[in-house]
């Protein structure tokens, strides 16, 4: 068992995030004698794949989760197809028979064989055997890609302490792929009939290059939070850019970092006469037509792009976003209890912590259109990459580690759908971390004006309250129903673990959904 947590740790596993069971219990206790790795605990196999996620989003780092068989690794998946499409190298470890007996539906024994699909390939480790016979995981991490390992395991196996004196430095990240030449040739020659710049999520040491990118080019950009760019970009920035890219779509979209959560980006499908051109460390083009897509670390493109020339904002963009702005700004006012009004209210408070996380699609939407832009924001993350809901308070604690202050905002939904992440609140250093709840009533705000059946179908009023929820998560709560409740924010002590009710009227938010 030590080889295998040598092996890991050659290829920069430092963290491991271990849930108890009989088929691991060997791995566990060799775990528990290697003082070189941090060690998580937590029953919860889901919950403990998106702390892991958080954890590799955090550190640039694999993580491993080590479970017992199928059928807990199963529960998984949702963090593995999360860590797929964001490219985060999430180590799945599982125990096995030695000799594999095929699906013969035994008790604790379902089949392994390609558990994850084409989403983390299958690597079998029969053990025991020496460090020198596993395979290399160094190039496979290096992909950035999740990645199962199946521990065959004798009967009589041994258990070894591993002597690990150091964990080798995360990988590199992903290698620059593909030709620069269709790029600079739109670049150079057809952009000034019309260009605009999509942000998605970018890694923080991602920002500064992707800023320069814009700031060179000046072209309008529709940024999402998570690009963590979007204060900095000043007047260049879209606000309302679906809308008017919509109505008047640009010639080219240059999108930078992963596949942005815009209406617009989606609506790209089917707007053919707009040629798209991606950059991105996933590899992922997002997008079922072609289009032109450039691989590799951000910073490595721009210095292999040179000389980018000054394009400007030629379709007059720009002025329509700055009409937009006042009117959304005139709105909120109007409408101080709105669910807009409080997510504003609260993105003013958030944009003093180090860490801010948007843990589900309506978080980030509402985000993207009504935070504040004065005060910069440098790390923001997601998990909602891959549409999930799954484990946004998993991966929030998980980012949190280190930061004296950390800010989420969550969906009701996806904050009741994560009860079993109060196992690692224990087990974190001390900080200061706020959870704020979008109190939708289970979409029920949303569909307000719905036909009566689909309210039936779609609404999921919650069985527990945020309340509730929130002593699950020995937590303070705080119902928050206007901008001045959430003064609390600074009130609270640099160790508290605190929920925010954002409690919105209904009336108002239906009015400004309306205006808008």
């Amino acid at each position: 068992m030590d080889s295998v947590i040598s092996s890991c740790a050659r290829a920069g596993v430092a963290e491991w995030v271990c849930c108890p069971g009989e088929l691991n219990a060997p791995l566990l206790t060799a775990l528990a004698h290697c003082p070189s790795v941090h060690r998580w605990h937590i029953p919860d196999e889901r919950s403990a794949g998106f702390f892991a996620l958080g954890r590799i989003q955090a550190t640039s780092r694999p993580v491993a989760v080590l479970t017992g068989g199928a059928a807990a690794a199963a529960s998984l998946m949702p963090a593995v197809i999360e860590a797929y499409y964001q490219r985060r190298p999430l180590i799945i470890v599982t125990a096995d028979d030695e000799v594999p007996v095929g699906d013969v539906g035994a008790y604790a024994r379902a089949e392994q064989d390609s558990l994850f699909g084409v989403f983390a390939p299958s690597l079998d480790f029969h053990l025991p055997c020496p460090l020198s016979d596993l395979p290399d995981l160094v190039p496979i991490c290096a992909e950035g890609f999740p990645l199962h390992l199946r521990l065959c395991c004798s009967e009589n196996l041994s258990i070894g302490h591993a002597e690990i004196s150091s964990v080798s430095d995360p990988p590199p990240p992903p290698v620059f792929r593909s030709s620069l030449a269709e790029l600079s040739t739109m670049l150079r020659f057809c952009a000034h009939e019309g260009l605009v710049l999509l942000l998605g999520a970018l890694d923080p040491e991602e920002q500064e290059s992707v800023l320069w990118l814009a700031r060179t080019l000046r072209v309008p950009v529709l940024a999402d939070a998570t690009s963590g760019l979007r204060e900095k970009l000043g007047s260049l920035l879209l606000l309302g850019g679906n809308d008017i890219l919509l109505d008047t779509p640009p010639p080219f979209v240059l999108r930078v970092g992963s596949v942005p959560s815009f209406p617009f980006w989606r609506a790209l499908e089917d707007i053919s006469n707009t040629s798209v051109f991606s950059i991105t460390r996933s590899g992922f083009s997002g997008l079922r037509r072609p289009s032109s897509l450039i691989e590799g670390d951000p910073e490595q493109i721009m210095k292999a792009l040179d000389d980018v020339p000054h394009v400007g904002d030629p379709l007059r963009y720009l002025p329509r976003s700055r009409s937009i702005a006042a009117q959304i700004d005139e709105l909120l006012l109007a409408l101080p209890e709105s669910d807009a009004s409080l997510v504003r209210s609260f993105s003013q408070h958030a944009a003093l912590a180090e860490v801010l996380f948007l843990g589900s699609p309506t978080a980030s939407t509402l985000w993207n259109q009504f935070a504040q832009l004065q005060a910069p924001t440098y790390y923001v993350r997601s998990t909602s990459l891959s549409g999930s809901s799954d484990g946004a308070i998993s991966a929030f604690l998980a980012n949190s580690v280190g930061a004296s202050f950390a800010c989420a905002l969550i969906g009701d939904l996806s904050f009741l759908r994560d009860s079993s992440a109060a196992e690692f609140s224990s087990q974190l250093p001390t900080g200061k971390r706020i959870i704020g709840v979008l109190n939708n009533e289970g979409a029920g705000l949303a569909l307000q004006d719905s036909h009566a059946e689909l309210r039936r179908l779609i609404h999921q009023p919650p069985v527990l309250s945020p309340a509730d929820f929130a002593r699950l998560l020995r937590a303070d709560y705080y119902p928050i129903r206007s901008d001045s409740d959430l003064d609390i924010i600074e009130a609270l002590p640099d160790d508290s673990f605190a929920v925010l009710d954002l409690i919105p009227d209904p009336a108002q938010s239906l009015s400004l959904r309306k205006a808008l």
